[in-house]
């Protein structure tokens, strides 16, 4: 039997291929706090977001992410709910977020959210009545000891402000489990009834119109309960079934920062059946060493050793995140080389293991160097994912505490245009400021950062291959060239990167490729295949190139995957 995927005539058929949306496409992260204020407090909200949406939609985006946006006493941006249910007053009401999704909606996006429920806030109802009493009948909706166990400092995340995961409740004498911080202790999801009411959280949401949600902390969720549950990859199949079930469509991003051969069960052992994505913590950790190095061997080697996904999932793909830039899978050796690169200044660096700056700034603001990056996230084998600012190059703010440093109000307009009033947060100053990066300027000038984002995301878009294909990397000559083709039913597209500071002669060998035209993508020309399946080409330092290969009879246009 042939693949389902493909049509009798041989194209694949976006039919089909439209079912499996997030294959390839391009996911927007955004902190509704942070985005854009509509009513003038100085706090992003929903009334504000949805003005924008026309933004988004726009530059080509097609699905977002919402970081939480629940009831919270914010001592960790978010991430400690007290109510699953409803929405931060602070970002407004009900109300608002089902307008906003009719809004995206109207506009073709789909929206993602944050699915927090490793832990709760102490603050949370269900922890209040846990802690009450040993009798109380939550008590086993949370992890609860005698003794704690014997800690292990690797188990300690944050471990410039915790020494410990367990915390002694004085008002029963137990000490609760939290994998995070002290004031978010860790849900039991061995116990059914919590599972349950996770389930009910999952469907109130996506009877709201939510087209999936990206899972925190995954490991921590499945292996973190007491007793040990007996297959911990069981709940996330069951989480996935009743989603299926409420929504063929609906999507689940896990965060699953570990290494391929433990990752890969994650998605549900070769069947496909638990997370539909993951993010490739490891490429992208090792893109950053290459992009240190200027050389693209520690890049080329991850995606050599990435194992396929089962056939309905995908890699998420990323330079940067709402969190710590976490380099901790690699040794120590070479992380201190990202840290020389890139952030020298221990105020730079979090938790000894991460960066907490934006990329622009980690590239000294270099236009070349930034644009290569991100067409290096476009291109490479997977579903790009965006944290947003990044389209406009915007900077950290480094005087503010740790992980918010990233985590700066959006820079709408020389003013900052984030609000009107007072912003909770501060913006970047000097070569970062709003009057110097803003949205309302790069939407004037045809080469902005702004403009290169859109063109990227028509590009990827246009080329299902880079999604969808067998990803192959090619040898070059020189330590500085990354070069990779993407096949997927008879089309291929090419794609050479120059990490280095010097102009690069490159020869590839393109097999089944012979007499070929390449056509760029992203400028105008072509290079030719020899009659031996040579290409050569010159790039630019932090050059980049795509080429779509074509028989010489046949347009580049009508030479890409076919869409029946």
């Amino acid at each position: 039997m042939g693949d389902p995927l493909l049509g009798s005539g041989g194209g694949m058929r976006l039919t089909y291929t439209s079912d499996l949306w997030w294959k390839n496409a391009v996911v927007y992260c955004l902190d509704v706090e942070t985005f854009k204020d509509g009513n003038d407090d100085g706090i992003g909200d929903f009334r504000g977001l949805t003005q924008q949406i026309d933004y988004l939609a726009g530059m080509g985006v097609t699905t977002l992410w919402l970081m939480p946006f629940f009831p919270t006493p914010n001592r960790d941006d978010g991430y400690d709910i007290t109510d699953f249910y409803s929405i931060d007053p602070r970002l407004g009401t009900l109300g608002d977020f089902v307008e906003f999704m009719r809004t995206a909606k109207d506009r073709g996006l789909r929206v993602i959210a944050d699915l927090v429920v490793n832990h709760t806030s102490d603050q949370h109802p269900w922890f209040i009545e846990s802690r009450s009493s040993k009798k109380s009948p939550l008590r086993d909706w949370y992890v609860w000891s005698d003794k704690p166990e014997p800690d292990d400092p690797k188990q300690v995340v944050f471990p410039d402000e915790e020494d410990s995961i367990w915390q002694l409740d004085t008002s029963t004498g137990q000490y609760y489990l939290h994998s995070f911080y002290r004031h978010q202790p860790d849900l039991n999801v061995s116990n059914p009834e919590v599972r349950d009411e996770i389930v009910r959280i999952l469907g109130f949401w996506m009877e709201l119109g939510l087209s999936g949600f990206r899972v925190d902390a995954v490991p921590f969720l499945i292996e973190n309960v007491q007793p040990k549950l007996a297959d911990p990859h069981e709940f996330l199949a069951d989480l996935r079934a009743f989603m299926t079930r409420r929504e063929g469509t609906s999507v689940l991003l896990g965060e699953v920062n570990l290494p391929y051969k433990d990752l890969m069960s994650y998605f549900g052992e070769g069947l496909g059946d638990q997370l539909s994505m993951c993010f490739d913590f490891i490429g992208m950790q090792r893109a950053w060493l290459a992009l240190a190095r200027g050389e693209a061997e520690p890049l080329a080697d991850a995606l050599k050793s990435r194992p396929r996904p089962p056939k309905d999932c995908q890699w998420a793909m990323f330079l940067r995140n709402h969190d710590e830039l976490t380099l901790d899978k690699l040794t120590d050796k070479e992380r201190q080389e990202v840290f020389r690169a890139f952030g020298p200044d221990e105020d730079m660096q979090i938790y000894g293991r991460g960066l907490r700056r934006r990329l622009p700034t980690m590239m000294g603001g270099d236009p070349r160097r930034i644009k290569m990056a991100y067409s290096l996230l476009f291109s490479l084998p997977g579903t790009p994912v965006m944290f947003y600012g990044e389209e406009i190059g915007m900077g950290e703010n480094l005087k503010t505490e740790g992980r918010m440093a990233v985590r700066t109000p959006m820079q709408w307009s020389v003013d900052g245009g984030f609000t009107r009033g007072a912003p909770e947060r501060e913006m970047p100053d000097g070569a970062y400021s709003p009057a110097r990066i803003n949205v309302a300027d790069q939407k004037r000038d045809r080469d902005s950062l702004l403009r290169w984002f859109q063109l990227l995301i028509e590009r990827y878009r246009e080329c299902p291959e880079l999604a969808w294909g067998d990803c192959t990397v090619l040898e070059a000559a020189d330590p500085a060239i990354l070069a990779h083709r993407c096949d997927a039913d008879g089309a291929t597209v090419v794609v050479i990167h120059n990490l280095g500071e010097t102009a690069q002669d490159v020869e590839l060998k393109l097999a089944g490729l012979e007499s070929h035209t390449l056509t760029d993508l992203l400028v105008d020309g072509t290079v030719e295949v020899s009659e031996q399946g040579v290409a050569q080409l010159t790039l630019e330092p932090h050059g980049c190139r795509w080429l779509r290969a074509s028989p010489k009879e046949i347009p580049a246009e009508d030479a890409s995957v076919k869409s029946l």
